[in-house]
């Protein structure tokens, strides 16, 4: 941690290059002493990516910023706020602390709070950055935190854990045992400081395979944000043995959509062919493979098994997006130049041979406008056109 990046003429630099050409600024050469122009430039790209996912960071005066690998890796803000509303009690250790973005909200609702991180340089950035925050009840720790937690006589509230991958060489579909730290195999050292345990989880993990490598898991919460899952989150209570409730939920602009169930219960959906309105799930409800409690919770018709498109005579607050279907047409290219003049459209395929780049190349439409077209497959095994506006 370079103190002299804290300097208020660097600083001021920093703030007024925040749109410049990064390149440029270090092909000039760094204008301070005890700083390189790549520490600066380090500084503003980390600072950028903050305007938007940690805006309470980037307007903060001062705060110092780790390598952007830190911040791409950190939760954001809106994320955070949603985990700590699932916490509360008097403590709360975060035993792989990061950025500390986590830990700063959890603090918003336990009382004392531990961040344990085992990189020195990034718990140093924390401890100086939750200062510049007035954060007062975070206790930072560096070190192992699985060493910590052995040694240590404390018994937490919550424990929560953000494991990382441990390489890249299994594909995309990975196992929790391959994560750092192994969760699976310290189960019962966590369980011996904690009834409580929040892990958040890569969403690319496969969520059966996670609850079968776990125990006493409770609940599990899928978290979209502008309709692309970001997070998994699984709570595991000591002891717990009954159902496990699942949470979806994605924050919009204008709107939270929030969907929810019990793994275990029974569900039956319903089929029809293309009513007025048509819906699309958000991704955290695909993610959650919620499409048979979709039909039944809401009483709408899937348009085929495996379409997960939803139709309904009725105009419902539906978690995703909603149509008003105007053409229903089969795949006909005379059609669709006839039904959409301006030859663009916004397409979606959802159980269909083609895929947009083919679609597109087939019958010449372009990527925009206010009609949108969606390519799927009916409860007749038809391959069909909807050609839809977008209800906002």
């Amino acid at each position: 941690m370079n103190i002299h990046i804290l300097n208020t003429a660097i600083q001021d630099f920093i703030n007024s290059n925040l749109k410049s050409d990064i390149t440029k600024l270090i092909l000039k050469g760094s204008p301070f002493k005890n700083i390189s122009s790549q520490e600066i430039a380090e500084q503003i790209e980390a600072k950028n990516r903050c305007e938007k996912k940690l805006p309470k960071w980037f307007s903060t005066k001062n705060i110092y910023y780790p390598n952007k690998l830190n911040i791409e890796q950190t939760s954001s803000e809106i994320t955070a706020k949603y985990k700590a509303n699932l916490v509360s009690g008097n403590s709360l250790i975060d035993i792989t602390g990061g950025f500390g973005v986590d830990t700063y909200y959890f603090s918003q609702k336990v009382q004392n709070v531990t961040h344990c991180e085992i990189n020195e340089e990034l718990s140093k950035i924390v401890t100086y950055n939750l200062n510049q925050l007035n954060s007062k009840k975070i206790e930072t720790q560096i070190g192992d935190s699985l060493n910590y937690l052995e040694n240590s006589t404390k018994i937490f509230d919550w424990i929560y854990v953000d494991p990382s991958r441990r390489n890249n060489e299994k594909g995309k579909v990975f196992l929790l045992e391959d994560c750092l730290p192994n969760i699976p195999k310290n189960l019962n050292l966590l369980f011996n400081k904690t009834d409580n345990i929040l892990i958040k989880i890569s969403p690319i993990l496969d969520i059966t395979s996670a609850i079968n490598e776990l125990k006493f898991v409770k609940e599990i919460h899928i978290v979209a944000v502008g309709n692309e899952v970001k997070e998994l989150l699984f709570i595991l209570e000591k002891n717990y043995n009954q159902t496990i409730h699942i949470q979806t939920v994605n924050f919009n602009k204008l709107e939270t959509q929030s969907f929810d169930y019990n793994l275990n219960e029974e569900f039956n959906a319903t089929y029809s062919e293309p009513k007025r309105y048509l819906f699309e799930p958000n991704a955290a409800i695909l993610k959650a493979g919620a499409f048979l409690q979709i039909s039944e919770k809401l009483t709408v018709n899937k348009l085929h098994k495996h379409s997960h498109l939803y139709t309904s005579d009725n105009l419902i607050n539906f978690p995703g997006r909603s149509f008003e279907i105007k053409h229903l047409i089969s795949y006909d290219k005379k059609q669709l130049k006839k039904l959409i003049p301006s030859k663009k459209a916004n397409i979606t395929t959802r159980n269909f041979p083609e895929n947009v780049a083919q679609i597109r190349k087939k019958t010449g439409l372009k990527d925009g406008g206010n009609q949108y077209v969606l390519f799927t497959t009916d409860c007749n095994n038809q391959h069909i056109v909807l050609i839809c506006e977008k209800i906002k």
